[in-house]
Protein backbone atom coordinates (compact mmCIF):
# COMPACT_ATOMS: atom_id res chain seq x y z
CA UNK A 1 0.00 0.00 0.00
CA UNK A 2 1.47 3.58 -0.81
CA UNK A 3 2.63 5.61 1.68
CA UNK A 4 0.19 9.33 1.49
CA UNK A 5 3.77 10.85 2.08
CA UNK A 6 4.89 9.97 -1.40
CA UNK A 7 2.50 12.34 -2.67
CA UNK A 8 4.26 15.32 -0.89
CA UNK A 9 6.56 17.95 -2.51
CA UNK A 10 9.56 17.05 -1.68
CA UNK A 11 10.45 20.64 -0.98
CA UNK A 12 7.85 21.35 1.42
CA UNK A 13 9.21 18.95 4.04
CA UNK A 14 9.75 20.32 7.66
CA UNK A 15 13.27 22.93 7.84
CA UNK A 16 12.74 26.12 8.42
CA UNK A 17 10.23 27.78 9.77
CA UNK A 18 9.03 31.31 10.02
CA UNK A 19 7.80 32.19 13.33
CA UNK A 20 6.65 36.03 14.72
CA UNK A 21 7.94 37.65 17.42
CA UNK A 22 6.30 36.11 20.60
CA UNK A 23 4.06 37.70 22.49
CA UNK A 24 4.20 39.68 25.46
CA UNK A 25 4.16 36.51 28.43
CA UNK A 26 1.51 36.84 31.22
CA UNK A 27 3.35 38.73 34.14
CA UNK A 28 2.54 40.63 37.53
CA UNK A 29 5.68 43.09 36.65
CA UNK A 30 5.96 45.47 33.49
CA UNK A 31 7.23 44.50 30.32
CA UNK A 32 8.50 46.53 27.68
CA UNK A 33 8.36 44.68 24.24
CA UNK A 34 11.05 45.54 22.18
CA UNK A 35 11.31 42.66 20.14
CA UNK A 36 8.62 43.30 16.87
CA UNK A 37 9.46 46.68 15.92
CA UNK A 38 5.52 47.66 16.79
CA UNK A 39 4.84 51.52 16.73
CA UNK A 40 6.33 52.85 20.01
CA UNK A 41 2.84 55.09 20.71
CA UNK A 42 0.47 52.35 19.74
CA UNK A 43 -2.29 52.96 16.60
CA UNK A 44 -3.63 55.97 14.87
CA UNK A 45 -6.76 57.25 16.45
CA UNK A 46 -8.48 57.88 13.49
CA UNK A 47 -7.55 54.02 12.58
CA UNK A 48 -8.97 53.17 15.66
CA UNK A 49 -12.35 55.11 15.56
CA UNK A 50 -12.81 53.80 11.68
CA UNK A 51 -12.43 50.19 13.13
CA UNK A 52 -14.72 50.39 15.97
CA UNK A 53 -16.98 52.14 13.46
CA UNK A 54 -16.72 48.97 10.93
CA UNK A 55 -16.93 46.65 13.71
CA UNK A 56 -20.78 47.42 13.31
CA UNK A 57 -21.10 45.50 9.95
CA UNK A 58 -18.74 42.49 10.62
CA UNK A 59 -21.93 40.73 9.66
CA UNK A 60 -21.42 41.72 6.08
CA UNK A 61 -19.18 40.56 3.50
CA UNK A 62 -15.90 43.43 3.22
CA UNK A 63 -15.16 45.19 0.09
CA UNK A 64 -15.10 42.76 -2.95
CA UNK A 65 -11.75 44.67 -3.63
CA UNK A 66 -9.33 46.65 -2.13
CA UNK A 67 -10.00 49.62 -4.88
CA UNK A 68 -10.47 51.88 -2.09
CA UNK A 69 -7.42 51.09 0.04
CA UNK A 70 -5.84 51.53 -3.61
CA UNK A 71 -7.42 54.89 -4.03
CA UNK A 72 -6.13 56.36 -0.72
CA UNK A 73 -2.68 55.02 -1.22
CA UNK A 74 -2.62 57.02 -4.44
CA UNK A 75 -3.96 60.18 -1.96
CA UNK A 76 -0.75 59.16 -0.16
CA UNK A 77 1.78 58.97 -2.99
CA UNK A 78 0.72 62.71 -4.10
CA UNK A 79 -0.58 61.12 -6.83
CA UNK A 80 2.43 60.28 -8.51
CA UNK A 81 0.97 56.57 -8.96
CA UNK A 82 -2.64 55.37 -10.33
CA UNK A 83 -4.88 52.82 -8.26
CA UNK A 84 -4.15 50.09 -10.74
CA UNK A 85 0.19 49.82 -9.79
CA UNK A 86 -1.16 49.13 -6.07
CA UNK A 87 -1.97 45.70 -4.51
CA UNK A 88 -3.01 45.19 -1.21
CA UNK A 89 -2.89 41.83 1.05
CA UNK A 90 -3.20 40.88 4.75
CA UNK A 91 0.69 41.67 6.12
CA UNK A 92 3.97 42.72 3.74
CA UNK A 93 4.40 39.11 4.54
CA UNK A 94 1.39 38.06 2.15
CA UNK A 95 2.32 40.40 -0.31
CA UNK A 96 5.68 38.93 -0.38
CA UNK A 97 3.46 34.91 -0.92
CA UNK A 98 1.36 36.84 -3.50
CA UNK A 99 4.68 37.72 -5.20
CA UNK A 100 6.13 34.33 -5.39
CA UNK A 101 3.05 32.27 -6.11
CA UNK A 102 2.73 34.55 -9.07
CA UNK A 103 6.28 34.23 -10.57
CA UNK A 104 8.18 30.92 -9.26
CA UNK A 105 7.81 27.87 -10.76
CA UNK A 106 10.03 25.11 -9.29
CA UNK A 107 13.55 25.28 -9.84
CA UNK A 108 13.59 28.89 -10.45
CA UNK A 109 16.64 30.53 -8.60
CA UNK A 110 15.87 33.52 -5.90
CA UNK A 111 18.52 35.64 -4.37
CA UNK A 112 18.55 36.63 -1.44
CA UNK A 113 21.38 38.50 1.38
CA UNK A 114 21.37 37.10 4.81
CA UNK A 115 21.17 38.50 7.84
CA UNK A 116 17.31 39.49 6.03
CA UNK A 117 13.51 38.59 6.36
CA UNK A 118 13.44 35.47 7.15
CA UNK A 119 10.29 34.29 4.83
CA UNK A 120 12.16 35.71 2.10
CA UNK A 121 13.76 32.66 2.05
CA UNK A 122 11.30 30.18 3.72
CA UNK A 123 8.72 31.16 1.39
CA UNK A 124 10.28 31.18 -1.66
CA UNK A 125 11.20 27.23 -0.94
CA UNK A 126 7.58 26.76 -0.54
CA UNK A 127 7.39 27.08 -4.11
CA UNK A 128 10.24 24.89 -5.34
CA UNK A 129 12.53 27.90 -5.79
CA UNK A 130 16.52 26.97 -5.86
CA UNK A 131 17.95 29.55 -3.19
CA UNK A 132 20.79 31.54 -3.71
CA UNK A 133 22.65 33.49 -0.48
CA UNK A 134 24.59 35.79 -0.80
CA UNK A 135 25.40 37.70 2.32
CA UNK A 136 25.56 41.21 3.18
CA UNK A 137 29.38 42.54 3.57
CA UNK A 138 30.21 40.79 7.05
CA UNK A 139 31.43 44.08 8.89
CA UNK A 140 29.09 46.74 7.58
CA UNK A 141 26.32 44.76 6.92
CA UNK A 142 26.37 46.82 3.07
CA UNK A 143 24.84 44.80 -0.26
CA UNK A 144 27.45 43.12 -2.02
CA UNK A 145 26.29 43.84 -5.52
CA UNK A 146 29.07 42.95 -7.31
CA UNK A 147 28.30 38.91 -5.32
CA UNK A 148 24.98 39.00 -6.86
CA UNK A 149 25.47 40.06 -10.35
CA UNK A 150 27.89 36.97 -10.25
CA UNK A 151 24.84 34.85 -9.63
CA UNK A 152 22.69 35.68 -12.00
CA UNK A 153 21.88 33.47 -14.57
CA UNK A 154 18.83 32.87 -17.24
CA UNK A 155 16.98 30.73 -14.35
CA UNK A 156 17.13 33.40 -11.76
CA UNK A 157 13.61 34.94 -11.37
CA UNK A 158 13.43 37.29 -7.75
CA UNK A 159 16.24 39.07 -6.09
CA UNK A 160 15.10 40.75 -2.79
CA UNK A 161 16.92 43.50 -1.71
CA UNK A 162 15.27 45.34 1.36
CA UNK A 163 16.24 49.15 2.82
CA UNK A 164 16.17 49.82 5.78
CA UNK A 165 17.09 46.27 5.79
CA UNK A 166 15.62 44.03 8.84
CA UNK A 167 17.52 42.74 11.31
CA UNK A 168 20.63 44.55 10.36
CA UNK A 169 18.71 48.95 10.43
CA UNK A 170 21.39 48.99 6.96
CA UNK A 171 20.17 50.95 3.64
CA UNK A 172 20.92 50.92 0.20
CA UNK A 173 22.17 54.23 -1.17
CA UNK A 174 20.26 55.87 -4.40
CA UNK A 175 23.39 55.96 -6.28
CA UNK A 176 24.05 52.00 -5.59
CA UNK A 177 20.40 51.09 -6.38
CA UNK A 178 20.11 52.78 -9.10
CA UNK A 179 23.53 51.62 -10.67
CA UNK A 180 22.48 47.81 -9.69
CA UNK A 181 19.22 48.04 -11.32
CA UNK A 182 20.85 48.96 -15.00
CA UNK A 183 22.75 45.88 -14.65
CA UNK A 184 20.13 43.34 -13.76
CA UNK A 185 17.77 42.23 -16.90
CA UNK A 186 14.14 43.73 -16.77
CA UNK A 187 12.73 40.08 -17.04
CA UNK A 188 13.94 39.81 -13.73
CA UNK A 189 11.41 40.71 -10.75
CA UNK A 190 13.10 42.74 -7.87
CA UNK A 191 11.26 42.87 -4.83
CA UNK A 192 12.42 45.98 -2.81
CA UNK A 193 11.07 45.73 0.79
CA UNK A 194 11.02 49.40 2.14
CA UNK A 195 8.56 48.29 5.15
CA UNK A 196 10.96 50.72 7.27
CA UNK A 197 10.85 53.56 5.13
CA UNK A 198 9.55 56.31 7.23
CA UNK A 199 12.22 56.58 9.59
CA UNK A 200 14.86 56.35 7.10
CA UNK A 201 16.41 60.00 7.31
CA UNK A 202 19.44 59.78 5.37
CA UNK A 203 20.37 61.88 2.30
CA UNK A 204 20.97 59.79 0.16
CA UNK A 205 18.33 57.00 0.84
CA UNK A 206 15.29 56.21 -1.79
CA UNK A 207 12.04 54.27 -2.09
CA UNK A 208 11.60 52.33 -5.19
CA UNK A 209 8.91 55.19 -6.47
CA UNK A 210 11.23 56.63 -9.07
CA UNK A 211 12.59 53.37 -10.25
CA UNK A 212 9.01 52.43 -10.96
CA UNK A 213 7.94 55.25 -12.54
CA UNK A 214 10.97 55.10 -14.92
CA UNK A 215 9.61 51.48 -15.72
CA UNK A 216 12.00 49.31 -13.65
CA UNK A 217 10.65 45.36 -12.53
CA UNK A 218 10.47 46.42 -9.47
CA UNK A 219 8.03 45.34 -6.87
CA UNK A 220 8.16 48.12 -3.55
CA UNK A 221 6.72 46.47 -0.77
CA UNK A 222 5.37 47.94 2.35
CA UNK A 223 3.41 47.76 5.59
CA UNK A 224 0.87 49.33 7.74
CA UNK A 225 2.33 47.40 11.04
CA UNK A 226 5.24 49.60 11.88
CA UNK A 227 4.69 53.37 11.11
CA UNK A 228 0.69 53.27 11.63
CA UNK A 229 1.14 51.10 14.28
CA UNK A 230 -1.72 48.49 12.44
CA UNK A 231 0.75 45.12 13.07
CA UNK A 232 -2.53 43.67 14.80
CA UNK A 233 -4.95 44.10 11.62
CA UNK A 234 -2.18 42.57 9.56
CA UNK A 235 -2.46 44.84 6.22
CA UNK A 236 0.18 45.48 3.67
CA UNK A 237 0.94 46.49 0.24
CA UNK A 238 3.04 46.96 -2.51
CA UNK A 239 3.05 49.34 -5.87
CA UNK A 240 4.88 48.62 -9.01
CA UNK A 241 4.54 49.08 -12.74
CA UNK A 242 1.10 48.55 -14.17
CA UNK A 243 1.77 45.78 -16.24
CA UNK A 244 3.60 44.00 -13.14
CA UNK A 245 0.51 44.63 -11.09
CA UNK A 246 -2.01 43.88 -13.84
CA UNK A 247 -0.37 40.73 -13.95
CA UNK A 248 -0.53 39.59 -10.10
CA UNK A 249 -3.82 41.12 -9.52
CA UNK A 250 -5.16 37.98 -10.75
CA UNK A 251 -4.36 35.66 -8.09
CA UNK A 252 -5.72 38.61 -5.59
CA UNK A 253 -8.85 36.82 -3.90
CA UNK A 254 -12.05 38.59 -3.88
CA UNK A 255 -12.93 39.44 0.04
CA UNK A 256 -9.39 39.38 0.95
CA UNK A 257 -9.03 42.47 3.33
CA UNK A 258 -11.58 42.64 6.24
CA UNK A 259 -14.07 45.66 6.63
CA UNK A 260 -11.80 46.53 9.76
CA UNK A 261 -8.59 46.19 8.01
CA UNK A 262 -9.90 48.47 5.15
CA UNK A 263 -11.28 50.82 7.23
CA UNK A 264 -8.27 50.93 9.97
CA UNK A 265 -5.67 51.13 7.05
CA UNK A 266 -7.95 53.73 5.01
CA UNK A 267 -7.91 56.00 8.50
CA UNK A 268 -4.22 55.59 9.17
CA UNK A 269 -3.23 57.26 5.70
CA UNK A 270 -4.84 60.22 7.04
CA UNK A 271 -3.67 60.66 10.46
CA UNK A 272 -1.24 62.57 9.41
CA UNK A 273 -0.09 64.18 12.89
CA UNK A 274 -0.01 60.81 14.44
CA UNK A 275 2.42 60.09 11.62
CA UNK A 276 4.73 62.96 12.26
CA UNK A 277 4.41 61.83 16.34
CA UNK A 278 5.57 58.54 15.78
CA UNK A 279 8.79 59.02 13.55
CA UNK A 280 9.88 62.10 15.91
CA UNK A 281 9.84 59.61 18.90
CA UNK A 282 11.61 57.00 16.75
CA UNK A 283 14.48 59.25 15.25
CA UNK A 284 14.80 61.06 19.23
CA UNK A 285 14.76 57.12 20.87
CA UNK A 286 17.10 56.19 18.16
CA UNK A 287 19.58 59.22 18.96
CA UNK A 288 19.08 58.24 22.42
CA UNK A 289 19.73 54.73 22.17
CA UNK A 290 23.03 55.41 19.86
CA UNK A 291 24.32 58.16 22.32
CA UNK A 292 23.63 55.43 25.23
CA UNK A 293 25.30 51.99 23.38
CA UNK A 294 27.90 54.17 23.18
CA UNK A 295 28.80 55.57 26.45
CA UNK A 296 28.11 51.85 27.82
CA UNK A 297 30.53 50.80 25.28
CA UNK A 298 27.94 48.22 23.46
CA UNK A 299 28.69 47.86 19.68
CA UNK A 300 25.94 48.36 17.52
CA UNK A 301 25.48 49.37 14.27
CA UNK A 302 24.28 52.56 12.76
CA UNK A 303 20.49 52.19 11.73
CA UNK A 304 17.81 53.86 9.43
CA UNK A 305 15.07 51.68 11.43
CA UNK A 306 13.11 52.16 14.33
CA UNK A 307 15.57 49.17 15.82
CA UNK A 308 19.19 48.41 16.38
CA UNK A 309 21.24 45.60 15.67
CA UNK A 310 23.87 44.79 18.36
CA UNK A 311 26.49 42.86 19.16
CA UNK A 312 25.61 41.66 22.90
CA UNK A 313 28.45 41.73 25.92
CA UNK A 314 27.10 38.27 26.71
CA UNK A 315 25.85 35.20 24.71
CA UNK A 316 22.91 36.01 22.97
CA UNK A 317 19.90 33.76 24.71
CA UNK A 318 22.01 34.05 28.31
CA UNK A 319 21.37 38.48 27.42
CA UNK A 320 17.99 37.79 25.78
CA UNK A 321 17.11 36.01 28.45
CA UNK A 322 18.37 38.13 31.55
CA UNK A 323 17.00 41.37 29.84
CA UNK A 324 13.57 39.31 29.92
CA UNK A 325 13.89 38.62 33.44
CA UNK A 326 14.61 42.44 33.99
CA UNK A 327 10.91 42.55 32.21
CA UNK A 328 12.97 43.73 28.62
CA UNK A 329 11.44 41.69 25.48
CA UNK A 330 14.55 41.92 23.01
CA UNK A 331 15.01 39.19 20.05
CA UNK A 332 17.99 37.06 18.82
CA UNK A 333 18.31 36.94 15.45
CA UNK A 334 20.42 34.14 14.47
CA UNK A 335 17.40 32.43 12.80
CA UNK A 336 17.64 36.14 10.47
CA UNK A 337 21.26 34.84 9.56
CA UNK A 338 23.34 37.49 12.27
CA UNK A 339 24.59 34.77 14.61
CA UNK A 340 25.26 36.10 17.94
CA UNK A 341 23.88 39.71 17.45
CA UNK A 342 20.39 40.51 18.91
CA UNK A 343 17.43 43.28 17.82
CA UNK A 344 16.33 45.83 19.62
CA UNK A 345 13.12 47.76 18.96
CA UNK A 346 13.45 51.60 19.78
CA UNK A 347 10.23 52.45 22.33
CA UNK A 348 8.99 55.34 23.53
CA UNK A 349 11.09 57.30 26.00
CA UNK A 350 9.96 55.20 29.39
CA UNK A 351 11.41 51.69 27.31
CA UNK A 352 14.26 53.13 26.28
CA UNK A 353 15.42 54.37 29.53
CA UNK A 354 14.12 50.73 31.33
CA UNK A 355 16.22 49.39 28.42
CA UNK A 356 19.66 51.74 29.08
CA UNK A 357 18.93 51.09 33.12
CA UNK A 358 19.14 47.18 32.54
CA UNK A 359 21.88 47.00 30.18
CA UNK A 360 24.06 49.22 33.25
CA UNK A 361 23.41 46.74 35.59
CA UNK A 362 23.85 43.75 33.38
CA UNK A 363 26.07 41.03 34.95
Amino acid sequence: MSDITSIFKPYLEPKEVYRGGKNVPASDKKIYKLSSNENPIGASPKAIAMIKQAAESIDLYPDQTDIRLREALVTDFGQELTPDQFICGNSGSEIIDMVLRAFINEGDEVIYSNPCFLPYHVFSRWYGAKLIDVPLKEASFALDVEGILKVVTQKTKIIFLTSPNNPTGTYIKKDVLEAFLERIPNNIIIVFDEVYRHFADATDYTTALPFVKKGHSIIAVNSFSKTYGLAGQRVGYCYTTTTIAKYIRQIHKPFLLPITSIEGAIGALRDHEFIKKTVQTVLEGRRFLQESFTKLGITYWPTQANFFIIDPPLPEMEFTNQLMDQGIMVRPVSQFGAPGKVRISIGDQEANQALIKVLKNLK
